[in-house]
């Protein structure tokens, strides 16, 4: 393994692409097998075929193949899973066979969720991808495919092609099947730890009963296990998995509310409509503050209503309604200290349409940095004419932070000589100033 840290661009680039998915992964990181000059690779690879339009699939395989922190999370995940058994994450039967076809329904995709069956056929191919063959060989994507069709249930179209929304379908399905196991390994350990009590039968009794609710429940038993803290692991999610956090902030009192987060697997980036620009001005246009006018803020909402019932209050000459205004205006100023956005149930407060329009900053931000990055640089533009609104092409050549006379530097003869299955190559730059930044 390369004893400095790597920066690993990877370009996915097949025919009739809608779009280019580019895959930039942060941080020291390494090959989980040595690409070395001299290495056995040169002798052999392994390709995909084509036996349709499943270019854009096979690109997308490609990029994947080539991503050490996705191929560790895989072999761990697979891992976990046969240490604990496959009784952990089985749904029981009677859930799946039981009346009405919408709990049936449920069941079955749990029940896929939790036994993997995307990320084991994905572990599957990228380690066939990822062999040292004495010769060129081909592989056939059509297992992997097939395994999608079916957690699915449905069939894959191969008339779209798009690279990028293939990538968000299989990023977002392994995902959710890690999340499913994660799950259903908590619940596994919480359910050893209720027949270990074999001292206080009672109590266990109703805790087993209560553990077997929550498998059969949906959504309450999410709930419930998401407002668990007590459980602490160190598990390392999916990689490709990360936040966003969305923040405004009122221009006028400066009241800022509890930031909205967001997961994602992928980022999709707008292309600005000129001729050229850069990586850096695309996240700059996703990041950038935006201010939005006619805005009802929640603190100067409270805010306005304490002032007009202040001006009831004097004009207010009987004793019962004087206290109760004092009153309101005691929960509403409390309110204030504490959270505006939580007004007091038992005041009336009035009418939404007389509240301040303030102007706000609202901005975002990625507040979990996942270890690997997928972006996706959208570059449909929709335009209305004469006869409606019609789509075209954002054309504009984007700058990567890896130039083109970097991506020289590599020996592309050698693998160009040898890869005429593969739909797109691997660079990697070695950058001893990097070793102190992220």
């Amino acid at each position: 393994m390369p004893d400095k840290p790597l920066t690993i661009a990877t370009y996915a680039a097949g025919a009739s692409l809608a779009a280019i998915t580019l895959v930039y992964v942060f941080g020291p990181t390494f090959f989980l097998d040595d690409d070395a000059a001299n290495s056995a690779r040169k002798k052999g690879v392994v390709g995909l075929s084509n036996p349709a339009n499943d270019c854009f699939i096979n690109s997308v395989l490609q990029t994947l193949a080539g991503l050490p922190h996705l191929r560790l999370y895989l072999i761990r995940e697979i891992h976990r899973r046969v240490l604990d058994g496959p009784e952990v994450y089985k749904v029981p039967e009677h859930d799946k066979d039981s009346e009405g076809d919408k709990k049936d329904l449920g069941a079955v995709k749990l029940d896929g969720l939790q036994q993997g069956i995307v990320t084991h056929a994905l572990k599957d191919v990228l380690d066939r991808l990822n062999e040292r063959p004495i010769y060129r060989k081909t592989i056939s994507a059509q297992t992997f495919v097939g395994s999608l069709e079916r957690a699915f249930m449905s069939r894959i179209s191969r008339q779209q092609q798009d690279a990028q929304e293939f990538l968000q379908l299989v990023t977002e399905r392994v995902s959710e099947e890690y999340h499913a196991g994660h799950k259903a390994r908590r619940r596994a350990r919480r359910q050893r730890a209720v027949l270990s009590r074999a001292d206080e039968p009672e109590k266990e009794s109703a805790d087993l009963r209560k553990e077997l609710l929550k498998q059969k429940t949906g959504s309450a038993a999410d709930a419930d296990e998401e407002s668990d803290t007590e459980e602490q692991d160190d598990e390392e999610g999916f990689p490709f998995e990360g936040q966003l956090e969305s923040q405004i902030e009122c221009l006028t009192c400066h009241f800022k509310p509890k930031p909205s987060v967001s997961s994602f697997v992928t980022l999709t980036l707008n292309v600005p409509h000129q001729s050229s620009t850069t990586l850096n001005q695309c996240f700059d246009g996703m990041l950038k503050v935006e201010h939005i006018d006619d805005f009802k803020c929640e603190n100067c909402r409270l805010q306005h209503a304490v002032e007009l019932k202040e001006k009831e209050l004097e004009k207010a000459d009987k004793e019962n309604a004087r206290e109760r205004l004092e009153t309101d205006i005691a929960k509403l100023r409390k309110a204030l200290e504490e959270d505006p956005e939580k007004p007091p149930a038992d005041v009336e407060l009035p009418d939404s349409s007389l509240a301040p329009k303030r102007r706000i900053a609202r901005h975002m931000r990625i507040s979990t940095f996942p270890k690997v990055l997928a972006v996706h640089l959208s570059r449909s533009l929709f335009m209305a004419g004469n006869y409606g609104t019609y789509s075209s092409k954002n054309m504009a050549k984007v700058s990567f932070p890896e130039t083109d006379d970097k991506i020289k530097e590599s020996k592309t003869s050698d693998v160009l000589g040898m890869q005429k299955e593969v739909y797109l190559l691997f660079y990697e730059i070695a950058r001893p100033d990097e070793e102190d930044n992220i």
